[in-house]
């Protein structure tokens, strides 16, 4: 008698066909999910093996277009960063493809979801409860059952000999993978030594800098109320958000730019050293920051910077994705954006970007005339005496208070 039916994150490798074929033999029926959110996959070929295995049925959806409208299109309103270099390509990715396997779980009457992930990963399972709270999860590698038959790789692979698993004959990189349309990301294995430099061989998504075209590249990145609508490049004009952020990937790497390489600190405490290369978002991001210095008035963007973007950056890394905070957070994001309009020029070289020039004729806030230091039209210097005076009251009494308390100033 079936113990009921599991959707089962499935990508193929060794740790999700243990998985399945572990899970069929506790007397669940399994159906495996797959999400396409931009990887280079053959998708045809994990299908026939799932099937080949015990499988129920295989599902794969399209998730590109829901996760640069839904996710990375906010990423790059709010220009979020995490930790300052991060650009979070793995975790914007991973409420898009919980929600769509809650989707197949409720439509082949799922009563369990089961993943791969290890006791360190927590973004999956935070948006499953969120989506389905009723749902029951199976997290194998956090069941005493299953780490007690599976210590380590030895033992997953002799489980696949015993029952004919076909294991990839293709040696395994010395690290771990995880791509989508935003970005790679590569950890574990080598990588675990903070000082080992990645080899050159790692980096899957941007040139080597030093093997990049001689001359840059020149693009354009058209916004419209903050997002992107079109890029331009050559001859080449591309307005379909998946096309566009597609196009400033290929731009990003022919010329080796969007390589980070930073020790973060993960949600549940621990240090973790990841490499990332982002192309596309890292030249979206910059041209988007370019914009809104033109455009938007200096004291809603000190508020979106200080609170908005960090906060958004670092409930998107945290799994907080459905959350009422993100969702606060969010709408706060969207409607500074309202007058984010206009054109960013840039080049590309080398493993670097460089703004050329932007232009707005929607919401120009800059004046050429009042910042000229050739025309006073407009502007008093006179006017100046004043604000001084008014905003040197404070510092005139604290510099007061240290003189006549013996610590001028001038000597600390």
């Amino acid at each position: 008698m079936s113990k009921g039916r599991v959707c089962l994150a499935y990508s193929g490798g060794l740790d999700t066909s243990t998985i399945l074929v572990w899970l069929l033999q506790q007397g669940y029926q399994v159906v495996c999910y797959l999400g396409d959110v931009g990887q280079d996959e053959d998708f045809a070929a994990v299908e026939a093996k799932a099937l080949k295995l015990g499988a129920e049925a295989f599902v794969c959806e399209n998730l590109q277009r829901e996760l640069v409208d839904d996710v990375v299109s906010r990423a790059i309103m709010c220009n979020a960063i995490f930790e300052d270099q991060y650009l979070l390509g793995t975790a914007l990715a991973r409420p898009i493809i919980a929600r769509s396997m809650i989707r197949v779980a409720e439509k082949h009457n799922c009563a369990y979801l089961s993943h791969g992930a290890t006791g360190k990963g927590v973004r999956f399972e935070l948006a499953f409860i969120a989506l389905n709270p009723s749902i029951q999860i199976l997290a194998p590698w956090r069941m005493p059952e299953f780490i007690e038959k599976f210590q380590g790789r030895n033992d997953l692979l002799k489980f696949a000999a015993e029952n004919n698993i076909p294991v990839s004959s293709t040696p395994k990189a010395p690290w771990s993978m995880d791509e989508n349309i935003i970005h790679t990301s590569y950890e574990a294995g080598i990588l675990e030594d903070p000082d080992h430099t990645p080899p050159k061989e790692l980096w899957m998504r941007t040139k080597d800098p030093q093997d990049a075209p001689n001359e840059p590249t020149e693009f354009s990145v058209h916004f419209e109320k903050g997002l992107i609508s079109k890029v331009v490049v050559g001859d080449k004009e591309v307005t379909d958000s998946v096309e566009s952020l597609k196009l400033l990937n290929k731009i990003g790497y022919e010329n080796g730019v969007g390589r980070v390489d930073i020790v973060e600190n993960r949600f549940i405490g621990l240090k973790s050293r990841g490499c990332y290369d982002t192309p596309g978002l890292t030249l979206a991001r910059l041209a988007h920051l370019s914009l809104e210095g033109l455009v938007m008035d200096g004291r809603v963007r000190e508020l979106r910077d200080q609170f908005s973007s960090i906060t958004w950056s670092r409930l998107i890394y945290n799994g907080m994705y459905f959350s009422p905070e993100r969702e606060f957070v969010e709408n706060s994001v969207v409607f500074c954006q309202h007058n984010v309009t206009g054109v960013v020029r840039l080049s590309a070289y080398k493993g670097h970007a460089y703004v050329l020039g932007r232009s707005s004729n929607a919401s120009n806030l800059y004046s050429e005339q009042d910042a000229s230091m050739d025309s006073l039209e407009g502007f008093s210097p006179m006017d100046t005496t004043g604000f001084i005076a008014i905003q040197a009251i404070r510092l005139k009494k604290y510099g007061e208070q240290k003189i006549k308390d013996g610590q001028p100033l001038s000597k600390s």
